[in-house]
């Protein structure tokens, strides 16, 4: 379990750099963004994200 568990930690790593090593501008108007959004804007797009990533779970599984 600890190794899979790793492995999915070192895959969101992996993506998560992807955007700022490709277009560090880009990054930076995405945080300037988020920044401006109200905290409800903010917890609905953080919940999408983590239905759909349970959905791919299991989907995948």
């Amino acid at each position: 379990m600890w190794h899979e568990l790793l492995i999915a930690l070192a895959l969101v790593m992996v993506i998560e750099g992807v955007v700022p090593f490709l277009s560090p501008r880009m990054m930076r108007r995405m945080l300037l963004t988020a920044a401006e959004m109200d905290d409800r804007s903010l917890r609905i797009g953080g919940l999408i994200a983590m239905v759909l990533g349970v959905l791919t779970l299991y989907v995948v599984n």
